[in-house]
């Protein structure tokens, strides 16, 4: 399994540590400085740091533990850069707007303050939030807590890293290519992609556009963490809607394992790890099939979502024939993504869940190509880089949550798996993790 970085409590724990008196939010915000200050340096995971703000939070909140009806009271923690907090720099990695500094907090921030969390800082992501590195101009290079040589994920790598390396029990990210699902898979974190629309992307806006709070078409807000609970809290937190729980054993469940995509081979260092904590549900007596006629033509969806990602990325360039999209082509692609969802919905009154990889490799060496000129081994092959993101894409495009789950390693590089379920089901896939966590071997 995945080597162990931190012995450090997760938010719960470290929550429950505060109220029962035995450490106090300021010795948790002060330990959590030193953990950063110690451990950073190599890895440059928070790279906005409000250190004298945390701690000023803190002395305000001691001697007021008990009994204060917020789960979080006291813990503190990080959020990718991108999130607005008032008085703290959001530059996107852009240095044209290294001055940009947030008025307001964005509504995930204040909904964690409110829920009792002090925040030390913000951790780093890629320029624009579009890469599988977390590399920019602004705040440099993260590098993964496992091998400093290798890329901890993107876009909300800074994020996985400040987790994995025990910096801070919790973080808040955001995904549209797997920008949550694949920096917990490289460093061994669990995650949580969001059903598109529960959370709010308020103050969770790129500086050259200001879009008051527009959600983004297929972009979500979702937590990081070293454990379901925590994973769950956080999603509770923060959800706009109620979320109803349908739990029941796995060994109830019906799950359909995706292991292979045509447009995306996987390699084996991802698939040994999936396919030997698949073996291990199975011998535990859970039923999982390894095909089934229900499944959307995965083709067709992952060059539907390339064109909708590219457009929404690019606001509308390149469109077809490498014009502009018309409205014409946008609403042809909203049709399109109807029908896969309605299709995914279908699938989903057979089967409880689907697991697949969340990405083709394990975490890759740095490598400073764009995406669209980088290339990756794939089981001793070279592939293009962009093929991965069609691993992103199978919860994406159908706005499906998705939970990670560290399953293994290979040598010291961790692999995760991701348990999709039907829209809403956010609950419900964090505790069906859980459940096969229990069951893998530790």
């Amino acid at each position: 399994m995945v080597p162990i970085l931190t012995k450090e409590p997760g938010a719960l724990a470290l929550a429950s540590q505060i109220r029962d008196g035995a450490i106090s939010p300021l010795e948790a915000v002060d330990a959590a400085i030193t953990r950063i200050e110690a451990l950073d340096g190599p890895i440059n995971a928070v790279v906005v740091r409000d250190f004298d703000r945390a701690r000023a939070s803190a002395r305000a909140l001691d001697g007021h533990g008990h009994a204060t009806g917020q789960p979080l009271f006291g813990v503190p923690m990080t959020i990718k850069e991108s999130f607005d907090i008032a008085g703290l720099p959001t530059t996107w990695g852009r240095t044209r707007f290294a001055k940009n500094i947030a008025a307001t907090d964005s509504t995930v921030v204040r909904q964690l303050k409110a829920a009792g969390a002090i925040f030390l800082g913000k951790t780093n992501v890629p320029p624009d939030l579009a890469d599988w590195q977390s590399t920019n101009p602004v705040y440099g290079r993260t590098n993964n807590p496992h091998n400093h040589g290798r890329s901890p994920g993107g876009s909300s790598g800074g994020s996985a890293a400040a987790v994995a390396s025990g910096m801070v029990p919790i973080e808040y990210g955001t995904d549209i290519g797997g920008s949550v699902r694949v920096p917990a898979h490289f460093c061994g974190v669990w995650g949580h992609k969001t059903s598109w629309g529960l959370i709010s992307k308020a103050g969770h806006d790129h500086p050259a556009l200001q879009a008051a709070g527009h959600d983004g078409i297929l972009s979500i807000a979702g937590p990081l963490a070293r454990n379901p609970d925590d994973l769950e809290l956080l999603v509770r937190l923060t959800a706009q809607i109620p979320l109803l729980s349908h739990t029941k054993p796995l060994q109830k469940m019906r799950l359909l394992y995706v292991a292979d995509h045509p447009a995306s081979p996987v390699d084996s260092s991802v698939s040994g790890p999936i396919d030997a904590a698949v073996a291990a549900l199975e011998n535990a007596g859970i039923r999982v099939d390894r095909s089934s006629d229900l499944l959307p033509d995965l083709a067709e969806q992952h060059a539907d979502y390339m064109r909708m990602l590219g457009i929404a990325m690019a606001r509308g360039m390149p469109g077809p024939n490498g014009k502009r999209a018309t409205a014409t082509d946008w609403f042809d692609l909203l049709d399109l993504q109807a029908r896969n969802e309605a299709a995914w919905a279908r699938l989903f009154e057979q089967y409880d869940f689907v697991l697949a990889p969340p990405a083709n490799v394990v975490a890759f060496e740095h490598d400073d190509r764009t995406v669209r000129d980088r290339t990756i081994m794939i089981n001793g092959a070279e592939h293009p880089f962009a093929e991965g993101f069609a691993w992103a894409g199978i919860a994406t495009f159908p706005n499906l949550p998705s939970t990670v789950i560290p399953v293994g390693s290979t040598g010291s590089l961790p692999c995760g798996m991701q348990v999709m379920g039907p829209k809403w089901s956010d609950l419900d896939c964090i505790d069906a993790a859980r459940q096969m966590a229990a069951i893998l071997p530790r």
